[in-house]
């Protein structure tokens, strides 16, 4: 059944090519096994913001391992499972970057093939499979193999994992070829807490010939390398750092593809295996120069060879992080991905010396390798070559500032300092310079950079982001349920949460929304990583009840807030602060105001008004989703969306910014349905079935079986209808939110924010109802506004501070209209209308300066007949007109040196000089300024040919005297 058989010692005729290695491990966890094959999950984490990227085939499977995962989903139903997983590994703890190109084994994409147990099989099933699977599938020599098991830590109190030792020996494998390790080596943690356990590793030695490897494993070796971890998941690290056994016990296997590729098919790089010679040969197409050779270090001369690898590997990840909705851009998992580009755009430039489009030019061949194990590559190849060559160019681009920027800087520097930190930090953080690029040029210009100070703003900048929302603080430990605590509910026969009395509502004869009352029982409260039976007043805990008609917090949507009140206490009220869903149990966030016992009967009263609100918004954003789509087309795809009773926030790909039209359009649409007051259906219905919905999103593994349907206007069972296209029409989704019962009550939507996230992904803030309304308000009185200012400009004043004070005002409203929440439609009409009007008025103001400015310097001419230096006092309203009249004279009056004073009215005395050139160098402007603003007490600045300052009133007639005898000094 397996149509090929291969072993590395009979060489590389007929070895498989890697599809058939992947496919083959696919088919004998399926086949043989029993095991479910799930297709990869995307690159980008969905629900762990500790994450930048998918760096392991378990994170999908998390909620599995923490027992948060909801009962009744697909995902809780799966006992044995496989998959070929695409992870990246770059930035964050496994950080693999600046390591890929210097050897022939790193990369910042790879795929892990894995298979898992969720407390199925254990040690001697796991170990069995994979020996199986080596020896008789894939037919590698057993006596290349050596497996390591967990030598125990007594520190920790944790013996030899000895029954795994006893496994792989009942197998069949040599002692000499078992070998103990300690907890460095063959002990997996999750994270700092959290699942954990023992593992095992197999091993397998390039080398063979029937020699004894042992003392090579885990020594780094190049010729003995690990293929294959089986992780035995049986503990859990708790928060003060001991290990407590896990209710239920998991294996989580992960296999390099890479290199198992390279095993199968006798090679010694990764990178000489099929996965990468089309991609090297493509880019030795373009490149026209050596082929790829496999050299490393002092050997690679020009470091030819590792741009190679560079390169291949880059564009591999750039494709797979595109594709899954991961974009350059400026920070999180964006920032990296831009610095992979860049790094790969510097490669091609500097070292293939390549015109730009050269990269995207080779992503046509990735998907050719990797399309059929990954088929959404197939779908989004223009794509992802438009996004690489934008990127290219913009970082072409900010390359050429910072050439220019390092240029200016250096030639302002004095001698014999370092290069400002300030400015290399800017050109990195700013600009996305790189740093190696700054040193490298300050080094040919023999200068150094002030590493101190760099370090230094470094330092500051980890700090300040370490300090930021997505830290990673600890959780509430009163809300969040860890395994342990899971289990123990479900050892106790505890029930799930009943949670459907969150939909219990309808809408009452005058439109008004009646929200039924819900009675419950406290089943058990939850206080610092334990549960309690009474906790006092003043203490907060989470409450666990039998039923709740309060929404917690998934979907995108706030939970509710609200308030329990004990049966026969109506006067008592317990506040429910957040609300959250702990694998089927929904835990009340409560502070007691008095002593709270499990047991107690409680009456539920949901805050009213925010529900409704959160309701209206969350329906909101269903139907801007559809509007979206009908508008901009429908391979408009959801990125995120997030909804409070405030506003909606929906993030969606895009290939450009949203126009002015674009965004009126989808409020219209919008629009039309609210004003048709469209029925929305809800209905429960099997998975199966929901995953006929022509149109409809992915289906999430996370969603629990039966799926609830939302539809806009046509009932589920229309939709549900084989080879129906209503869903098409209108609005349908999957969503456990809770929704208006028709659109009128939205009342209207307005877009009051629109602005791209990074290239490819904008992001909408929308308001409803009332705020919408205000927001239209407001867009139209400042509209009125901006039609005053414009009418008062078109009158053309002929006073400077008249148009002084427009243009001031024309400032400050564009201000005003940047930062109030009002139609962004209108805001972008306003801002180019502001914006023209700030460049009439600019030029207005200039226009008439130099007019002032010319009848200025007429007068002084005819009072100053022939003379080579004119020194003088004249009333002007700025410093800008002052120079420009001493500009008028020198043009005028080519061989005369002008200095000018205007006293203000607020006691200030502007100065503005100009030296003929025939005086130079003997006579300077900069030096003539600060000579005579000295006197005045003031300062002064420029260059030997023009120059400007201020002082006081006070020193004008001395200053008068010094500026006539600075001059008669220099001429």
């Amino acid at each position: 059944p397996w149509r090929w058989r291969c072993s590395p010692h009979r060489g590389a005729a007929g070895c498989p090519s890697a599809g058939q290695v992947r496919a083959a491990f696919l088919r004998f966890f399926q086949e043989r096994h029993g095991h479910r094959r799930l297709p990869s999950a995307p690159v980008r984490p969905r629900g762990d913001p500790r994450l930048l990227f998918v760096n392991a085939g378990m994170n999908q499977f998390k909620p599995v391992f923490l027992g948060t995962v909801h009962p009744r989903s697909e995902l809780a139903q799966h006992r044995r499972v496989v998959n070929s997983q695409k992870c990246v590994r770059a930035g964050g703890k496994h950080n693999d970057l600046e390591d890929v190109g210097r050897d022939t084994y790193h990369h910042t994409f790879f795929e892990m093939l894995g298979n898992w147990s969720f407390g199925d099989y254990f040690k001697e099933e796991a170990c069995s499979m994979a020996w199986e699977l080596l020896t008789e599938v894939y037919e590698i020599p057993r006596d290349r193999l050596y497996v390591t098991y967990f030598g125990g830590d007594p520190s920790l109190g944790l013996s030899a994992d000895e029954e795994c030792r006893d496994v792989w020996l009942r197998l069949g494998v040599p002692a000499s070829h078992v070998l103990p390790f300690p907890m460095k080596d063959n002990f997996w943690e999750m994270g700092d807490t959290g699942p954990c356990g023992p593992c095992t590793e197999i091993h397998y030695d390039h080398v063979g010939g029937g020699r004894n490897a042992a003392a090579l494993v885990n020594q780094g070796s190049p010729d003995v390398v690990e293929i294959w971890n089986l992780v035995f998941m049986q503990y859990s690290r708790e928060v003060e750092g001991n290990l407590l056994p896990l209710p239920q016990h998991h294996v989580d296997t992960g296999m390099g593809l890479e290199r198992l590729v390279t095993v199968l098919q006798n090679k010694r790089s990764n990178y000489d295996t099929d996965l990468f010679t089309p991609i090297l040969d493509a880019i030795h197409k373009g490149y026209r120069g050596p082929r790829y050779q496999g050299l490393v270090g002092d050997a690679d001369v020009g470091r030819v060879n590792m741009a190679y690898r560079v390169v291949a590997d880059h564009v591999r990840t750039l494709c797979v992080c595109i594709t899954d909705g991961i974009y350059p851009g400026l920070s999180g998992a964006e920032l990296v991905l831009r610095r992979i580009l860049r790094r790969a755009v510097r490669f091609c430039s500097e070292v293939f010396h390549a015109p730009p489009g050269f990269l995207a030019s080779l992503v046509p061949t990735v998907v050719e390798v990797l399309g059929d194990a990954y088929p959404e590559l197939t779908k989004n190849t223009d794509q992802i070559m438009d996004i690489i060559n934008e990127n290219e160019a913009a970082f072409l681009s900010s390359l050429e500032r910072g050439r220019r920027i390092i240029e200016r800087t250096v030639q302002q520097m004095e001698p014999s300092t370092n290069f400002p930190a300030e400015v290399a930090w800017s050109l990195y953080g700013n600009l996305g310079f790189p740093l190696d690029l700054i040193d490298l040029m300050l080094e040919e210009k023999g200068i150094s950079l002030d590493s101190a100070g760099f370090n230094k703003l470094a330092l500051e900048d980890a700090k300040r982001k370490a300090g930021g929302p997505q830290a990673g603080q600890l959780e509430d430990t009163n809300m969040c349920l860890d395994v342990h605590s899971l289990a123990r509910l479900q050892s106790s026969n505890v029930p799930a949460t009943d949670d459907s009395p969150k939909y219990a509502y309808t809408l009452g004869q005058h439109g008004q929304y009646e929200f039924s009352p819900c009675q419950a029982t406290v089943l058990m409260l939850y206080r610092d990583q334990s549960f309690q039976k009474e906790v006092g007043a003043g203490q907060r805990c989470g409450v666990i009840l039998d039923r709740t008609n309060f929404y917690a917090e998934q979907g995108g949507q706030a939970s509710d807030q609200g308030y329990m009140i004990r049966l026969g206490q109506q006067d008592i009220l317990f506040p429910v602060e957040s609300v959250r869903l702990c694998g089927g149990y929904v835990v009340h966030e409560v502070t007691a105001v008095e002593t709270l016992r499990a047991g107690d009967q409680v009456q539920l009263f949901v805050d009213e008004a925010q529900r409704l609100a959160c309701m209206t918004n969350h329906t909101a954003t269903h139907l801007l989703n559809f509007a979206l789509r009908h508008v901009l087309g429908y391979n408009t795809e959801q990125r995120g969306s997030h909804v409070t009773a405030e506003r909606l926030r929906f993030d969606f790909d895009t290939k450009g910014p949203v126009t002015v039209e674009q965004l009126q359009q989808v409020e219209q649409v919008v629009q039309d349905v609210i004003k048709r007051n469209e029925v929305v259906h809800m209905a429960e219905v099997p998975l199966t079935l929901a995953r006929r919905v022509q149109g409809l999103r992915a289906v999430d593994e996370g969603y629990p079986d039966p799926v609830r349907i939302v539809s806009l206007g046509v009932p589920v069972e229309s939709v549900l209808t084989r080879d129906s296209e209503a869903a098409m029409q209108t609005s349908v989704e999957l969503c456990c939110g809770t929704h208006l019962l028709q659109t009128g009550t939205m009342e209207d939507l307005a877009i009051i924010s629109e602005r791209q996230l990074v290239k490819g992904i904008s992001r909408v803030i929308a308001v409803t109802g009332g705020q919408a309304k205000q927001a239209r308000e407001v867009g139209q009185c400042l509209a009125m506004e901006v039609d005053s200012i414009s009418l008062r400009m078109n009158q053309r004043s002929t006073s400077i501070p008249e148009m002084q004070n427009l243009s001031k005002e024309v400032g400050q409203l564009t201000k005003v209209v940047a930062s109030t929440a009002m139609p962004q439609w209108q805001r972008k009409e306003l801002q180019t209308i502001l914006k023209a009007l700030q460049r009439t008025a600019n030029t207005a103001i200039k226009k008439l300066e130099v007019q002032q400015a010319e009848e200025k310097a007429q007068n002084l001419l005819v009072k100053h007949r022939n003379q080579p230096v004119i020194i003088d006092t004249v009333p002007t309203d700025s410093l800008s007109i002052l120079m420009k009249v001493v500009n008028q004279l020198c043009n005028k009056s080519p061989g005369t040196s002008v200095l000018l004073l205007s006293p203000q009215a607020s006691g200030e005395v502007l100065c503005a000089c100009q030296v003929s050139k025939n005086c130079l160098p003997a006579f300077s402007a900069a030096d003539w300024a600060m000579a005579v603003c000295a006197q005045m007490e003031g300062k002064a600045g420029g260059s030997p040919v023009v120059a400007k300052g201020s002082g006081n009133a006070k020193g004008m007639q001395g200053a008068l005297n010094t500026a006539l005898e600075f001059a008669q000094s220099k001429l």
